[in-house]
């Protein structure tokens, strides 16, 4: 039974990750900092900001084939109004937890092996109104990218929604909004896709969702 590593399983995309691998079948191993309990998954308590305490989680689990890094969170503001603290936040959140977590992986990883990588389409397209996210997710592509060259027989891909339909955003967007926001389990389809045979060929992407 393949084991897929889910990074950030306690948010709503990483509930639709979890679910989704668990349909097909995979033994699941989700990551978050509460670890709250969940039926039929290992939960892990882990800060995936601090090196060492995922390199102290990789050496606990049992190696896995899949794994998928979705901790990420958003502040937005224009250039001249971010503050620093803000952009240490992002930064923190949206690249060191994936840049950790890569590392550990290539590392360990045997060939035959995926990492997906939960990036934004402002990584690509910036706009106004989010300078330090859109920086902080286009350095989760740049990441990706060199990861897939480096890691020999580990596929490495990013994917790239442009809006999640989640509970905190429809709290505070509206229903024009969103009128193009994307299902957390869409998005966790895809994810499934890359982490599979069927996406043996696919390396170093960054699809947009």
């Amino acid at each position: 039974m393949p084991v897929t590593l889910v990074c950030g399983a306690g948010g709503a995309l990483g509930r639709a990750l979890v679910d989704a691998f668990r349909a097909r079948g995979d033994d699941v191993i989700g990551v978050d900092r509460s670890a709250a309990p969940r039926d039929g998954v290992r939960m892990e308590a882990a800060d995936l900001t601090d090196p060492d305490a995922v390199e102290e989680l990789w050496d606990r689990i049992e190696t896995p084939q899949w794994v998928v890094n979705a901790v990420g969170g958003y502040r937005g503001a224009r250039l001249a109004d971010t503050e620093a603290d803000a952009l240490r936040f992002l930064f923190a959140l949206n690249v060191e937890t994936t840049f950790w977590s890569c590392r550990a992986a290539a590392r360990r990883l045997r060939p035959g092996s995926a990492i997906v990588n939960v990036a934004a389409r402002a990584a690509v397209s910036g706009g106004t109104g989010a300078a330090a996210y859109a920086a902080s997710k286009a350095a989760v592509v740049r990441l990706t990218e060199v990861a897939a060259a480096e890691l020999d027989g580990v596929r490495v891909n990013a994917v790239l929604p442009l809006l999640i339909d989640t509970p905190a955003n429809r709290a505070v967007m509206s229903a024009d909004a969103l009128k193009n926001a994307v299902a957390p389990e869409r998005i966790a389809a895809v994810c499934a896709f890359l982490c599979s045979d069927a996406a043996g060929p696919i390396t170093g992407a960054s699809l947009p969702v």
